[in-house]
Formats: structure tokens, C-alpha cells, sequence
């Protein structure tokens, strides 16, 4: 009951995100048709809403101290949110993989982030392949402390916000006034 109250109060947070992309969409690409524009921004909102459902519970991970599922559901939200990027500003969709670097680079999104986030997508990729083997998982207890895990948090709720933001910006409709400064 919580998840489905909490998705509403997302769309209602996101209804000027949702028209805003409809209005871009239909000015730049009229060959999408309405239920092509609804599906697009389905995909966009079903992509951020579980984003979010991961990174809150990385942090109920953290704090019941399960430091390898706080930086596994870390992982698990950049790369959701990524594919939300993706279905918001790409006419495909997103390929399955969870490599973070393909998904930005594809995107075109990699190239807009500054080195500390370049460096911090890394990182972060590796925690989906590392947290799933055996023989990485000693290694990831020795480095995953309670500090490091606050930090990755932190870091993915900066990064987070960011591709949102990049989301916004890249689907916002620009208005006459844009147009007249650009020139």
C-alpha cells in the first residue's frame, strides 16, 4: 500500500516533467505517436521510481549494517537511473547491461560528468559484479566500512540528483526567450 502511495505522489511531483516531455516530443519527433509518448514517459517514471525504492533501501541496509547490499543497491540505483535518462532523451530503449560507463556513454551523458563523477561511476560499477562472486566478496568486507558506505551513499544521492536534473534539462521544452539568447 506505501509503494503504490508513493508512486503517486511521484507522478504528481513529475505532471510538469510529463507534459513538458510530450510537448518536446511532439515538436521534435511527430512520428511518435501519443501511446508511443505515454510508454516513453512510463519507462522514464517506472525507471526513477524504483531508483529510488533502491537507494532508500540502501539505506536501510546501512542501517542495519549489511555494508556489500548498501553498496549493491548503490549500484542498482545509478543504473536505474541511467535507464531513466535513457528512455527520456533516446528513441530506444536502454541495452541490459549493468555496465554504469556503457549506459552514460550511450546516452551521451558521459561525457557531460565531471572527472570526481566519472570516477565515482566506476567504482560504483563494480560493486554489481563484485557483490554477485564469492571470491570478491572478502575483498569488498575489508573495504566496505561504515564511513565508506555513508560515502557511497552520499555520492549516489549526488549523482542521482544530477542525471535527474541532466533528465530535466534535456526534456524541458525550450521557450521562445531561450531561443532569442542562444542567438
Amino acid at each position: 500500500m506505501v509503494f503504490f502511495i508513493q508512486i503517486s505522489l511521484f507522478k504528481i511531483n513529475f505532471s510538469c516533467f510529463h507534459s513538458s516531455l510530450f510537448i518536446l516530443i511532439r515538436i521534435f519527433a511527430p512520428r511518435y505517436t501519443k501511446k508511443a509518448i505515454k510508454m516513453s514517459i512510463d519507462k522514464v517514471s517506472y525507471w526513477i521510481e524504483i531508483a529510488d525504492y533502491d537507494l532508500e533501501t540502501a539505506e536501510a541496509m546501512f542501517s542495519t549494517q549489511r555494508w556489500l547490499y548498501v553498496a549493491f543497491m548503490c549500484h542498482q540505483t545509478i543504473e536505474k537511473t541511467l535507464k531513466a535518462y535513457w528512455c527520456g532523451t533516446m528513441p530506444e530503449d536502454p541495452p541490459y547491461t549493468h555496465n554504469h560507463m556503457r549506459l552514460a556513454d550511450g546516452c551521451a551523458l558521459y561525457d557531460k560528468m565531471t572527472e570526481e563523477q566519472k570516477d565515482f561511476l566506476d567504482t560504483i560499477t563494480n560493486y554489481n559484479i563484485e557483490a554477485r562472486y564469492p571470491e570478491d566478496k572478502e575483498t569488498l568486507f575489508r573495504t566496505l566500512t561504515k564511513p565508506a558506505c555513508r560515502q557511497i551513499i552520499d555520492e549516489t544521492k549526488q549523482l542521482t540528483l544530477w542525471i535527474k536534473n541532466e533528465l530535466s534539462a534535456a526534456t524541458k521544452p525550450s521557450t521562445s526567450s531561450d531561443a532569442t539568447s542562444e542567438s
